[in-house]
């Protein structure tokens, strides 16, 4: 890719992003889309629904910015729990380490690249139309002591990194404590799941759960829940819920003529029919129908139940044990929040979730191959040499300057983002599909696939596809992968730019938050709904912190490289650290909070980085001829992997679960509270099914008073 390209992405990128901005302060400040634009403001009755309109709300405004800047990291933590300050602390670790970064690429390593001769005189006059090889290591020649400017900046950016993963880890962890101290006693707290109960014969499972528990954990067993299977339940109220939109749809149309139709082929035929009087009889019989499965006594049970115990002390010490001889017998795990928890696979067993990790993982590769075609494809795009071989017919269009610009610098990028959009929901049906029991739980599994998925397919994918097909070698030979990498890395820096720079186009469209823009605008003028009910998105940490770590590989990878992708990142944080701080605020409300269990995910993600980088600079000091710098860079990668074993063993425990000390200091703190035989005697019904709750769809309408199954 020549400068010109570059900036041709950039002047685009940049444009859309203004306009996207100025569209989103007009939009956000019309009182008919507050519930698009701040639906958890207007939950909280922080926001009204309507509003008097004003010509001054059709001039774009920056207050939101402002607003957005202002909260204090208290008041994310209170409003988004500690996963949100967590999430927030990725771009603030994020921004400290490319500031730093920028500064040292862009003052020493950029000119020092630039003026390094290797591959072209100088001729600032022709600047546009330089490839950008020209800024990269590339340039400087072979055995120069100027590599041993990159080699100093290796040393410091590997020292100030750790330092701050260092503090972040410790920083976080003391919070997660600090968190557990502050907050008021919780179900999951006193709870462990059970899964895998074996029956017996003439006994049921919560007598065979008691039993157990009272004989191996008499002093600390309190009770127990059994889960039903209720996907019968389920069913019948998922068609409560349409038949209710429905109905309540039909109220909403002011013209009774509008309630008519006729009861034959299509309404075209046959007697006219009230519609609001058959759809509230439908939604009667439907929830008397739930009524009677709610209330049968022969509802079947699955081997799984969540046990309560008197103190979390005693609850740790039933979770951390095994139960059984056989381990794949009385399984434990944490209970999740009551509002974590993901009813459908308590059924699976334990069998049934290994033969669903296989398929997944068939799954997953499947999808992996198919998603390298695309980059194949997309890279093809970089090199007009190569697109004029498949596509001939193309020859004469694609040599007009201006399109050659803008499929080689704007469009690979571009199709790569709205192809990568696609893969988040598939991987999370994945997650979902090995039966775990909490949101939290597939939200994180989730992330790491993820991760694994960005760095596999959006990075090394195109780095070895963009080059000689030979770099697929680079799996069976190990010996040679500083090498390669050290020639395929550099290659994809112009790629890699232009799809830095298409991401502030993307982070902008988000914001806008169009789909759910255009549901509203259909449901209010077209479908004329006058409900006010209204689902608040969460944030969705499983594709967004995968996204964030990908910048932060590609800024570490590229950082001796190409330093030119360093100012494109810090750009990309500082938009995405005001977009998301906004979004968080107005938008998102928290469905979970794992207590900050996020942070150890990014921070192996980001050793990844850092340790790659340093491979790399092994192979790119060796192919430069310096072979005193590539051994000297040897003990980098060593360093940082003990750096990170040590910080592996001395914060992750506190992720993983609580010491004795702190549990037991805060059992005899609620000693002295007299509440807590109150919370005990909710304990035992908080984990309830949502299915055999009652639904209250008619009663609510005034239509039908009498009481369901309490």
């Amino acid at each position: 890719m020549i400068v010109s390209a570059l900036l041709t992405s950039v002047g685009i990128n940049f444009g859309l992003s203004v306009l996207f901005f100025a569209l989103y302060s007009v939009l956000r400040q019309q009182p008919c889309n507050v519930k698009v634009y701040a639906p958890r403001l207007v939950a909280e009755g922080r926001a009204r629904l309507r509003g008097r309109f004003s010509i001054e709300t059709l001039l774009p405004s920056a207050g939101w910015v402002r607003r957005a800047w202002q909260p204090t990291e208290e008041d994310l933590y209170n409003s988004c729990g500690l996963d949100g300050v967590v999430f927030s602390r990725i771009f603030v670790f994020s921004l400290r380490v490319f500031s730093l970064a920028a500064i040292i690429g862009i003052f020493v390593l950029l000119p020092v690249n630039y003026l390094g001769d290797h591959l072209r005189d100088i001729d600032f006059s022709d600047l546009p139309n330089k490839s950008l090889d020209l800024f990269t290591i590339s340039n400087v020649k072979d055995g120069s002591n100027w590599l041993w400017c990159h080699f100093s900046a290796a040393y410091i950016i590997t020292g100030v990194m750790c330092y701050l993963l260092y503090a972040e880890y410790k920083y976080i962890a003391e919070k997660r404590i600090a968190y557990f101290n502050a907050s008021k006693p919780q179900p999951q707290h006193f709870t462990v799941l059970i899964r895998d109960i074996p029956l017996h014969a003439g006994n049921s499972i919560s007598d065979t759960v008691q039993a157990f528990f009272t004989e191996y954990h008499p002093s600390d067993y309190l009770s127990n829940t059994v889960v039903c299977r209720t996907s019968k339940l389920q069913g019948l109220i998922t068609d409560a819920e349409k038949v209710y939109r429905k109905l309540t749809h039909l109220k909403s149309i002011s013209s009774s003529s509008q309630n008519q139709n006729r009861s034959g082929f299509f309404g075209m035929f046959g007697k006219h029919a009230d519609l609001v009087r058959d759809y509230s009889k439908k939604l009667e019989d439907i929830e008397q129908n739930v009524r009677l499965v709610q209330s049968d006594s022969r509802r079947e049970e699955v081997p799984a139940a969540f046990v309560f115990f008197k103190s979390r002390y005693g609850a740790a010490k039933a979770l951390h044990i095994q139960q059984s001889v056989n381990p794949t017998e009385w399984v434990t795990e944490w209970a999740p929040e009551p509002r974590d928890v993901y009813w459908p696979f308590f059924s699976t067993s334990f069998m049934q979730r290994w033969i669903s990790k296989l398929i997944v993982f068939v799954a997953s590769v499947l999808l992996v191959i198919l998603f390298l075609v695309v980059v194949a494809f997309v890279q093809s795009l970089t090199y007009l040499e190569e697109l004029e071989a498949l596509f001939p017919f193309l020859g004469k269009i694609l040599k007009i300057t201006v399109i050659s610009q803008v499929v080689t610098g704007y469009l690979p990028s571009l199709i790569l983002h709205l192809v990568s959009a696609l893969v988040p929901p598939i991987v999370k049906l994945f997650s979902a599909m090995q039966g775990y029991v909490a949101v939290s739980q597939i939200e994180k599994s989730a992330c790491k696939k993820m991760l694994l998925f960005t760095i596999w397919f959006l990075f090394f994918a195109n780095v070895l596809t963009g080059s000689v097909t030979s770099q697929i070698e680079l799996l069976f030979d190990p010996k040679t992968i500083p090498s390669r990498l050290a020639v395929a890395v550099p290659a994809q820096a112009s790629f890699f730019i232009a799809y830095v720079v298409t991401s502030w186009t993307s982070l902008s469209w988000k914001l806008n938050r169009t789909i759910p823009l255009i549901s509203d605008f259909f449901s209010r003028h077209c479908c004329r709904s006058k409900d006010d009910k209204f689902e608040i998105p969460s944030i969705p940490y499983y594709s967004e912190i995968p996204r964030i770590l990908l910048f932060v590989l590609l800024g570490l990878t590229y950082f001796l490289l190409a330093p030119m992708i360093l100012p494109f990142i810090l750009v990309f944080f500082c938009i995405g650290y005001i977009i998301y701080r906004n979004q968080l605020l107005d938008v998102y409300q928290p469905k979970y909070d794992t207590g900050g269990r996020f942070w150890p995910v990014v921070h192996n993600s980001t050793i990844f980085s850092l340790v790659l980088m340093h491979i790399i600079a092994v192979g790119i000091f060796g192919l430069k001829k310096l072979p005193i710098a590539a051994i000297l860079i040897v003990p980098l990668p060593v360093l940082t992997l003990l750096f990170n074993d040590y910080c592996r063993k001395r914060f992750l425990p506190v992720f993983r679960k609580f010491s004795a000390e702190t549990l037991i200091k805060r059992d005899r703190e609620d000693l002295s509270e007299p509440a807590m035989a109150e919370f005990f005697d909710e304990l035992v019904t908080v984990y309830r099914d949502p299915a055999l709750m009652p639904i209250r769809h008619l009663s609510s309408d005034g239509e039908h008073t009498s009481p369901l199954l309490s």
